[in-house]
């Protein structure tokens, strides 16, 4: 019985000890070294207009009018909804899936007036893994181009020079591919309007 007990003591302290270092002690340290080395990151990159969030340069947004470029579909709650991030998870032959992507084609190619053969970029037809991916690939903003330049009454060559502007590099140079953040790109063209 002594060494029941025995035990059971040094598994409470063990317990609670960590408990205490991995719950309280930990976390704290981290949050100090985020808050001293990236302030504007550990707090969200929350982006601020006016004195008032507008939005995360993290976090996408949904934007449907023309003189936008439109972010590529969100999959998370009613669409870029951080509280249900997730993915759809249809798998490659799921005829759901299938459906969706062929509908989503056929609406951005009417809605950027293309033709019915432009191939259209995988990131303007499906969800990001999380939902809430805030960016798009080059050529998905090169297509758009157009339709925003001729609903905002720019030129062609300005929008055009504002994508190349947002182009992000690929992540250590090597991750990734080219990309654009809408949010940021959007903000752009209202400032310089």
């Amino acid at each position: 019985m002594k060494d029941l007990i025995r035990e059971l003591r040094i598994s409470l302290i063990a317990t609670l000890s960590l408990a205490v270092l991995l719950c309280g002690v930990y976390p704290l340290i981290i949050w100090f070294f985020a808050q001293g080395l990236f302030p504007d990151r550990a707090n969200g990159s929350l982006l601020v207009r006016d004195g008032k969030v507008i939005g995360s340069s993290f976090i996408g947004q949904g934007f449907t009018d023309p003189k936008y470029f439109h972010p590529r579909p969100s999959a998370a709650g009613e669409g870029y909804d951080g509280a249900h991030s997730g993915a759809t998870n249809w798998g490659p032959l799921s005829k759901k899936l299938i459906d969706v992507v062929r509908n989503r084609a056929v609406a951005y190619r009417a809605e950027n007036e293309l033709p019915p053969d432009t191939p259209v970029p995988a990131d303007a037809v499906t969800a990001s893994a999380s939902g809430l991916d805030p960016h798009i690939s080059v050529k998905n903003a090169l297509l758009q181009a157009r339709r925003v330049a001729k609903a905002r009454g720019m030129s062609v060559e300005v929008v055009l020079r504002r994508i190349e502007e947002h182009t992000e590099g690929r992540t250590l140079a090597i991750l990734g591919e080219p990309r654009v953040n809408v949010l940021m790109l959007n903000l752009d063209l209202d400032e310089k309007r």
